[in-house]
């Protein structure tokens, strides 16, 4: 079945408390997308950020983001008033999030919420701690711990608790008994809420494609509550970390620090870890899409300590077994491989093998630097399985990137779509159409690209720090005519219903 969707971040939603939350907004961006004829709903990562307020660097792979609480449903419950939401100071420019901001006001304000909540008398929250208490307990006291340590990564802990050492871990345990609970409770908020959220969108049609990164970050809960997963030394330090080589776009590679996984333990304990993560994650999503996917046939290795990728090598990684064990314990699932950058035979045989649909990125297929038409993303070579985007949350806008691209690579836009006339918004359209034409059984576009908004409201450019993942919508911007012109196409193109 042909479908199409809409890529937003839960951040970007419109928000009265600085940042896009599961407030009322979220369920009528939901009424929305249902009115256009969209099936899906894609979003970023859910997890805490962390340094760079980027969600693929989070503090845990199976914890909630706080800052999505909605206020407004806590004010409901009785434990802040809006007074005390009304005076927090969450930043004064509309269309950015302000993540300094947001974290010295929106803590203080959940802590009073918890001190009020009585939450240990709750039931539901009794039964969430059971539920969830192989990640959940580790979480809480590292963030606890954390935050004694004036937020410092846990490699900078003494040595007892960075090692977690029994009689030290009793000690936190207690001394910090309360906020070990703080962080706790705010995990029962999230999930109480999210599953809220998702339930409405599936009541009403919508399914929601989450996205898993491939690692996790080394200063997190997972990495210090299970060394034994992670290529790490005696101390605990990692001895080679992830990355990519050296290439066109980036002489030195890309070192992303990321701890390594030792592919041999999670092989001799059945995967036990992974089936873990993936079963939560199809919990909270209804379509898995996992990032950087060509990490399961092979990884960059790059030494702990370097500068640059250029000392890394290549290693194999867990191919097929993986997968074929997910489908043991999890069953057959719906996930998106995210399959893009340099693919080699190896891994296009991974994707084909898995079943589960690589992605085809519209940006992708004008590069002056690959003229041939055997070229993997112009839409005459997509194959039915697969998912097309004009553009990720990692590309430009599609009117930016119009605009910016090379003169010749213009030209060759206009001649693949037949229109020479010298309208960018008319281009951009034109592409997305194109998309929405395409073979590809899924079809998702970003919000920005239906709106023709430029890189001002562009959501990361990888490789920086400081001004990513901060675009908003204000409301509004979703008027009857543009949803009205968004059904249409979808109509058009056999993807409605």
């Amino acid at each position: 079945m042909r479908a199409s969707g809409i890529l937003l971040p839960i951040s970007s939603l419109p928000s009265k408390y600085g940042i896009g939350c599961f407030s009322k907004s979220a369920y009528e961006f939901v009424d929305r997308l249902k009115a256009a004829g969209q099936k899906y709903w894609q979003i970023l990562p859910l997890g805490p950020t962390g340094y760079g307020d980027s969600p693929y660097q989070s503090f845990s792979t199976f914890a909630g983001n706080p800052y999505f609480i909605s206020l407004e449903e806590l004010i409901e419950e009785g434990v802040l008033t809006r007074e005390e939401c009304d005076a927090a100071d969450f930043g004064s420019d509309p269309v950015r999030v302000d993540y300094g901001k947001m974290y010295k006001a929106r803590f203080p304000l959940l802590r009073k919420a918890y001190e009020r909540s009585d939450i240990s008398r709750d039931p539901g929250f009794v039964r969430f701690m059971e539920e969830n208490s192989y990640w959940v307990r580790d979480y809480a006291i590292y963030m606890a711990v954390k935050g004694l340590f004036g937020g410092k990564s846990w490699d900078k802990w003494p040595e007892d608790i960075r090692k977690r050492w029994g009689y030290s871990m009793d000690y936190y345990q207690r001394e910090l008994y309360f906020d070990i609970e703080f962080y706790e409770y705010i995990q029962y908020v999230f999930l109480k809420q999210w599953n809220r959220l998702k339930a409405y969108a599936n009541d009403n049609g919508v399914r929601i494609i989450g996205d898993i990164p491939i690692y996790v970050a080394f200063d997190s809960a997972d990495t210090w509550a299970n060394p034994q997963l992670f290529q790490l030394d005696g101390e605990n330090m990692p001895v080679a970390v992830a990355g990519c080589p050296p290439d066109g776009f980036a002489a030195d590679g890309q070192l992303w620090g990321n701890p390594l996984y030792r592919w041999d333990y999670h092989r001799d304990t059945g995967y036990a870890w992974w089936m873990s993560r993936l079963s939560y994650c199809f919990k909270l999503y209804d379509v898995v899409r996992i990032d950087h996917f060509r990490g399961f046939d092979e990884y960059f290795s790059i030494p702990f300590g370097d500068a640059t990728a250029h000392n890394g090598h290549w290693e194999k990684g867990p191919g097929m077994e993986i997968f074929r064990r997910m489908c043991e314990c999890i069953g057959e699932r719906d996930v998106i491989a995210e399959d893009l950058g340099y693919v080699t035979d190896s891994v296009r045989r991974l994707v084909y093998e898995s079943g589960f649909p690589g992605m085809k990125v519209l940006e992708f297929a004008f590069d002056s630097r690959d003229t041939g038409s055997a070229n993997d993303y112009l839409p005459h070579n997509y194959p039915v399985n697969s998912v097309v985007y004009t553009g990720t949350h990692d590309n430009e806008t599609l009117t930016g990137w119009f605009r910016s691209i090379r003169p010749d690579e213009r030209r060759m836009v206009r001649n693949y779509l037949n229109n020479f006339r010298d309208n960018d918004e008319e281009i951009c359209w034109d592409m997305i159409c194109t998309a929405m034409a395409s073979v590809s059984k899924l079809c998702v576009i970003p919000l920005q690209d239906y709106l023709g908004y430029d890189n001002s409201c562009r959501m990361n450019q990888p490789s920086t720090l400081g001004k990513n993942w901060k675009w908003r919508l204000t409301g509004g911007e979703l008027t009857d005519e543009l949803i009205g012109k968004i059904r249409e196409l979808t109509a058009r193109y056999g993807r409605l219903y």
